[in-house]
């Protein structure tokens, strides 16, 4: 007996003591694992993305350059296929001109057009004002001048002249010359035809303006020997690319084969550095970052593209280089560099935070780890609770029970289970069926009972022609909105959703679960349906979508409610004259023009709470009687005295339709409602019947 008592102890022990150990285990590890991310799976993290980040927007950048230059280059193209050009018809042809004009507007980056000859001549246009004032200020014209036109004709045999513009091309000023011009000297000239497989030139100086500048340019590949470019000043290129940096001290530029940097933010100030070469360009090593060269010399030999450095401070760079693709043989390079602790700057501040964080979660976290241990040597209870939850169809979302014992780790893993099934389960049987099911234990029967419900069904006005044409994985995704936004409303106010019917939702209440009120949240729910209907309906046109307008049929009666189908595929619905009925209610609206339209039997339940108002009258297929249809127009208590009013006074008019009255006295009395409420659509579709069957009258007479 003693030794009995002695192994039960032992056991208890143990299995408590295995416990506490596997958690305080558990513990340890998260702990040391998060002090391991803060310092290296964060620091590789940053990297990756800061490293993928970057090249990405190095190859946006890149693709922004080539876009400027691509703009030009099928402009130069444009320009180099017309007749005028290629014959070099220059003097006095303002429709050339204005061509000229017209494409330096649709690109502000460019400063100017021309074209040069082998025999010298040579036409340009200049928007005076893309360059600096001082330009404008050499030139000694009139404010009104927009453009500088230069043509020097050798083949008309004319004297070089230059012409002031307007903005219209309305000649502002005339002047001669230039007289020692020679486009064939120019560099963009003579490397046009040395390389013709690149688009850039320069940066040079340019002999208008005298600003540095690049040239783009191509050879005339027809008619007369010659060159079209277009100028972009430097100015221009500077601001194009500080569009492209990245943080506060990033920094975009192009470079070349030979390590030149031939495009910078800070063109200007890199090249005012080398003085004794004023046409030289500024070397890669110019930006005093050493640890640039040998990436791009790397990249050049196959390297990756995106690589860390570190600058003389010892701050850490990320460097990425994209080739521009429209500069040809030329072999521009985009280069984009980022300081890392600006790139993920929070990140890198909170590092030592984190660090802290972790070494105080594991200290503090310890001392609890025998008094957590002690509750989790208890994980039959909890399996026990997790069960008990699930017969109360408490069915959200729990994390799985686990055990180093095998027999308490398998059913931790079965309970799991079945609270999945239950929860997918729910989601296709009504949630009061599961519940039911779960609370009695029994088994999904065919079959029904006869029962009091009231039916709700719902269209959406021509779905059809709304969304025939639009792309159905969007005509699937904003009806499932428009289904969750209805079935809230309706499982809000207590309401079982049957199914969904194309665009239609069919739902009851007081099945199964009883419900003495029924009619009553029926109205309510309508209602809710309407106000949220609309306001999806205003995100629908905010994001270009058509509208889902709504149309409701409700009717209360009894119906056969229960399971139908087979024995392995069934539907908890209701079948009934009930159910046809409400239907038959929601198609009226269109008729009537209406919104929510209730049967006589739903007016009498829910009259004391609700407004409503006499439509009709009709005999639908299968009643013996005709059946007194009316629109629910909202919350009693909610409405005010106009609205009260005004459906009185409509229901003193319906029910002198209703009796038959005189057609002549009703249209009259018709006819005054329409003054007040011209827009009324009951009161317009009676009015149009009531004349209708006045003219067959009379006809008949």
């Amino acid at each position: 007996m003693a030794g009995d008592q002695t192994t039960k102890r032992a056991f208890s022990i143990g299995f408590q003591t295995s416990i506490i150990t596997v958690f305080v285990a558990v513990v340890l590890i998260v702990g040391l694992a998060l002090v391991y991310l803060s310092f290296e799976r964060v620091t590789v993290i940053t990297q990756k993305a800061a490293s993928s980040f970057i090249e990405k927007v190095a190859q946006l950048g890149a693709d922004h350059v080539d876009e400027q230059f691509k703009n030009v280059r099928d402009n130069l193209d444009i320009l180099s296929g017309l007749p005028s050009i290629q014959e070099a018809d220059i003097a006095d042809n303002a429709r050339l001109y204005s061509l000229m004009a017209a494409m330096l507007r649709n690109n502000p980056q460019l400063f100017n057009l021309y074209v040069g000859y082998e025999d010298g001549s040579f036409i340009e246009m200049d928007v005076i004002d893309r360059a600096r004032p001082a330009f404008r200020t050499s030139l000694n014209v009139d404010q009104d001048a927009a453009f500088r036109l230069v043509v020097i004709s050798r083949t008309a045999g004319a004297a070089p002249v230059t012409q002031y513009l307007s903005e219209n091309l309305i000649q502002v000023a005339e002047v001669a010359g230039p007289t020692g011009y020679d486009p064939r000297q120019r560099p963009w000239y003579v490397e046009a035809f040395r390389n013709d497989k690149t688009l850039l030139t320069g940066p040079y100086v340019f002999f208008a303006t005298g600003e540095p500048g690049y040239t783009l340019r191509t050879p005339l590949r027809e008619g007369r020997r010659g060159v079209v470019a277009g100028d972009v000043l430097l100015n221009r290129f500077e601001d194009m690319l500080a569009e492209q940096k990245l943080g506060q001290s990033g920094q975009a530029f192009l470079f070349n084969d030979s390590e030149q940097i031939v495009g910078h933010p800070e063109m200007n100030r890199l090249m005012a550095e080398i003085p004794e070469r004023q046409d030289d360009l500024p070397q890669v090593g110019a930006l005093k970052l050493p640890g640039l060269v040998p990436i791009i010399r790397s990249w050049r030999e196959g390297g990756p593209a995106q690589q860390f450095f570190t600058g003389a401070s010892g701050r850490t760079y990320v460097a990425a280089v994209h080739k521009l693709e429209t500069t040809g043989s030329a072999n521009v390079r985009l280069a984009m560099i980022a300081p890392l602790d600006e790139f993920y700057a929070q990140i890198i501040r909170e590092r030592r935070t984190l660090f802290a964080l972790a070494l105080a979660f594991v200290g503090a976290t310890l001392p609890f780890a025998f008094w957590l241990g002690s509750l989790m040597a208890r994980p039959l209870r909890k399996l026990a609770e997790e069960t008990d939850a699930i017969q109360r169809f408490e069915i959200a979302e729990r994390p799985r029970i686990h055990s180093v014992v095998a027999e308490i780790e398998e059913l931790g893993r079965s309970v799991f289970t079945m609270r999945s099934v239950v929860r997918s389960f729910a989601n296709f049987i009504p949630r009061q069926i599961v519940r039911q099911l779960i609370e009695t234990g029994s088994a999904l029967r065919l079959g029904g009972a006869r029962r009091e419900v009231t039916v709700l069904f719902t269209d959406v006005a021509d779905f059809t022609a709304k969304t025939e044409r639009a792309d159905p994985s969007q005509v699937m995704i904003h009806t499932s909105r428009y289904f969750a936004v209805l079935s809230d409303e309706i499982m809000h106010h207590r309401g079982t959703i049957d199914k969904y019917i194309g665009d239609a939702v069919m739902a009851f209440w007081n099945a199964p679960a009883d419900d003495p009120d029924h009619t009553v949240n029926a109205c309510r729910a309508v209602l809710a349906c309407v106000v949220a209907n609309e306001a999806l309906n205003r995100e629908f046109r905010r994001e270009g979508w058509p509208p889902y307008d709504t149309r409701f049929g409700l009717h209360v009666g009894d119906a056969v409610v229960g399971n139908i189908g087979s024995s392995d595929r069934m539907n908890y619905t209701a079948l009934g004259a009930t159910i046809n009925l409400a239907s038959r209610l929601e198609g009226l609206n269109k008729n009537y023009g209406t919104r929510v339209l209730v049967s006589a039997a739903v007016r009498a339940r829910a009259e004391q709470a609700f407004l409503f108002r006499g439509v009709d009258s009709i005999r639908p297929k299968g009643f013996a009687e005709a059946i007194e249809v009316s629109e629910l127009r909202g919350e009693l208590a909610k409405a005010d005295e106009a609205e009260i009013a005004m459906c009185r006074r409509w229901d003193e008019i319906f029910a002198l339709i209703a009796k038959g009255g005189a057609v002549e006295t009703t249209l009259v009395r018709l006819a005054g409602f329409l003054l007040d409420y011209p827009a009324d659509p009951v009161a317009q579709f009676h009015t149009r019947r009531l004349r209708a069957a006045a003219q067959n009258s009379g006809e008949a007479a």
